[in-house]
């Protein structure tokens, strides 16, 4: 029997409960580009292109939050910690648990849905380059 092989992560699906405040946070402060839907779906929600993978929005009834989230990777995550502070969203770092060559925060959207950014550190060191050297 072959082993299941995922290509690639194909989209992502959160739930929102209000689609307006949904998009101003992903359209907007976060700048996504918004793309069509089928026309089949008789639900609410909205997607947005992120490179080869997309975001699903669906509108639904709030769930209690939880420790899962998706993670953006960003070329300065600084910059992108300032300008989500600046939009009104409090954000958190994320030092104790550390990646190297990366620094990274959390931040909620506006139906609580956790969010990871990360970037480079600044040392120039990969991750992955790293993280093979400590398994040897």
């Amino acid at each position: 029997m072959s082993a299941f092989r995922g290509a690639r992560i194909e989209h992502i699906q959160i739930n929102v409960t209000d689609l307006d405040r949904a998009r101003q946070f992903y359209g907007g402060l976060l700048a996504l580009e918004e793309v069509p839907r089928p026309d089949s779906f008789d639900f609410a929600g909205a997607w947005y292109r992120i490179g080869a993978v997309d975001l699903h929005l669906v509108v639904r009834d709030r769930e209690p939050g939880s420790a899962r989230h998706f993670c953006f990777w960003v070329g300065d995550v600084r910059e992108a910690a300032a300008l989500l502070e600046a939009g009104g969203q409090p954000i958190a770092w994320q030092s104790n648990l550390k990646i190297p060559g990366v620094d990274r925060f959390f931040v909620c959207d506006p139906d609580d849905n956790r969010i990871e950014v990360q970037g480079p550190d600044g040392t120039r060191q990969s991750r992955w380059e790293a993280i093979a050297a400590s398994l040897v």
